[in-house]
């Protein structure tokens, strides 16, 4: 082994998040010296003069030497050890700054601070183990230190403290000392840890693969955070992280990790966050979303990752149409017309699409939408999906209940807003075929209230159970059992008793003698539909205002007089 090899070395601290199938293990400091970056000293090429081989380099040689003479796991680590290793750190950290600022165009002269810097931050790692002592990290102002590391001019080192950061915030280690982990987050947060880091991978080229293990990280960091505490999501995506992902996102490069994490990112930022959700819809996210996933319309993910990838995207997608204004924008952007094709081209997209499509018409906010799918043709394509779930469904893992249940609320929305000629060519399609439609629906009726009665009874059975033991059965226990019996099918079959009300209540007598007839044929009763309608009715509301919810009981009401 030569000097040369010597000085790329660097010892083993292994990661705990590995990327993919590549090792983090390698050096950082292995890159080719570009125009970019000639600044970066961790950089080694081949000694090519005895100048370079001699003096710094026996130096550098003999104190990795006894550096891997050491035995780490002899010391051990306490409060003195950190207070020690912080103080080396900002030593290190401010003659490397110094010499910098005294010869910017000569390395040589500061490259050997540079190295030693580097070696303290891979040291500070042992930190991340002992995370009651985290409280010393922020009295001795180590954290505003490596966030303004984060913006050194040499990448290599900006690396490091990403790598450090999501070892120190990994979320088993956080969840070790709650104390410890919201006196670092807070810290991080006051610092503006995520501009700085927004602001880092900006600069960042993703073919060395190196810079594209620092922005996996740093993506790391961001979801650790975000997963200890879930309210930075607003705070992070202003602070220019929604910016960066969709341009990640929607940027033209080869399907890697890190735009599957990227998508993955996006998801938890949009989820239950109006204003990150609202933030996306002003920044075109909508338009971004539709592109990406129009990839898929008439082609499968090519790997189970990009399929995920395609996963995470719908979902973003499903959680930004739940803000009434992002659904004006999905539907300038043509977003209708792709979920149609997408139902169409019988491709693993369309259980996706068919969820996306149930968000874009729901409530009264989905009218425009419902009434612009009447007008692409959506008919026929729906309800060829109403009338048999397709095999295909089970293979990419979606039940036969979770795509009738948003095929029927897709039915039930458009009978709640369409109007005019519209309406007619809906109520059209139960009646043609000698009433096939409504035979289906029947049969869905039957299919899911047995269902509810099995899980009626289960129940019935636990609370007398209960109230044996003589245990009280709370407003919250009851909660819970209604929430498992919509689970067992009492939201399809409120979804089926809806469509078959309204379409009673559509002034086509056809329709209304249909349902009475097989409900009498097959030993059902108008009695129980009414009973459904009227528990559905009660629990109308998914925080929309009172006056919203009174209109909506009044109008279901009415409908039932006429049933």
């Amino acid at each position: 082994m030569d000097v040369g090899e010597l000085l790329n070395y660097q010892p083993d601290r292994g990661a705990k998040r590995p990327r993919g199938e590549d090792s983090r293990e390698e050096s950082r400091s292995k890159q080719k010296t570009t125009g970019r970056d000639a600044g970066r000293v961790l950089v080694r090429s081949e000694p090519d003069s005895e100048e370079q081989t001699g003096g710094d380099g026996e130096k550098i040689l003999q104190r990795l030497m006894d550096q891997d003479g050491e035995d780490p796991e002899g010391e051990l680590v306490d409060e003195s050890t950190v207070k020690k290793m912080i103080l080396t750190f900002e030593k290190r950290s401010y003659k490397n700054q110094e010499l910098r600022i005294k010869f910017p165009d000569n390395p040589e002269k500061f490259m050997e601070a540079e190295l030693d810097l580097n070696d303290i931050i891979q040291e500070m790692h042992v930190i991340a183990t002992i995370p009651e002592l985290y409280h010393l990290l922020v009295e001795l102002n180590a954290v505003h230190s490596l966030l303004g590391l984060l913006s050194h001019d040499n990448t290599d080192i900006s690396i490091a403290v990403v790598d450090l950061l999501q070892e120190l915030t990994d979320i088993d280690t956080l969840h070790e000392s709650e104390e410890g982990a919201e006196v670092l987050i807070d810290a991080l947060l006051e610092g503006q840890v995520v501009a700085l880091m927004v602001q880092n991978m900006e600069r960042l080229d993703e073919t060395v693969k190196e810079e594209a293990d620092g922005v996996y990280n740093t993506l790391a960091v961001i979801e650790n955070m975000a997963e200890f505490r879930p309210g930075l999501c607003t705070e992070a995506a202003q602070q220019g992280l929604m910016q960066w992902l969709l341009k990640r996102i929607k940027a033209k490069m080869p399907f890697d990790a890190n735009k599957l994490y990227c998508s993955e990112i996006l998801a938890i930022l949009l989820q239950n966050n109006d204003k990150t959700r609202e933030l996306l819809g002003e920044m075109d996210g909508i338009d971004v979303l539709l592109q990406q996933l129009s990839v898929f319309k008439r082609h499968n993910p090519a790997t189970a990752e990009e399929q995920e990838m395609m996963e995470n995207l719908f979902d973003a997608l499903c959680s930004c149409l739940m803000l009434p204004a992002n659904r004006d924008r999905f539907l300038r952007g043509e977003g209708l017309q792709l979920m149609n094709l997408m139902l169409r081209e019988k491709k693993m997209s369309r259980v996706s699409a068919l969820k996306v499509l149930d968000y874009g018409v729901i409530g009264p906010e989905g009218s425009d939408n419902c009434h612009k799918f009447v007008d692409i043709l959506g008919l026929r394509t729906i309800f060829p999906l109403f009338m048999k779930t397709p095999k295909k469904m089970k293979k990419v893992g979606v039940s036969d209940k979770e795509h009738e249940e948003h095929v029927c609320s897709i039915i039930a929305s458009m009978l709640r807003n369409l109007k005019g000629q519209q309406r007619s060519r809906l109520l059209s399609k139960f009646t043609e075929n000698d009433c096939e439609k409504v035979d289906r629906l029947m049969e869905l009726h039957f299919k899911y209230l047995e269902a509810v009665q099995l899980a009626d009874k289960r129940i019935e059975g636990e609370k007398h159970d209960m109230v044996r033991r003589g245990e009280i059965i709370d407003d919250a226990m009851d909660d819970e059992f209604y929430l498992r019996r919509l689970d067992a099918g009492l939201f399809v079959l409120q979804l089926v008793c809806y469509i078959m009300v309204e379409i009673c209540n559509a002034g086509v007598p056809q329709l209304q003698q249909r349902v009475h007839q097989i409900l009498n044929l097959r030993g059902g009763s108008v009695k129980i539909v009414r009973h459904i309608m009227r528990e559905y009715a009660e629990n109308i509301g998914d925080g929309k205002s009172e006056e919203f919810k009174e209109s909506e009981q009044k109008r279901i009401m009415e409908l039932l007089e006429n049933f």
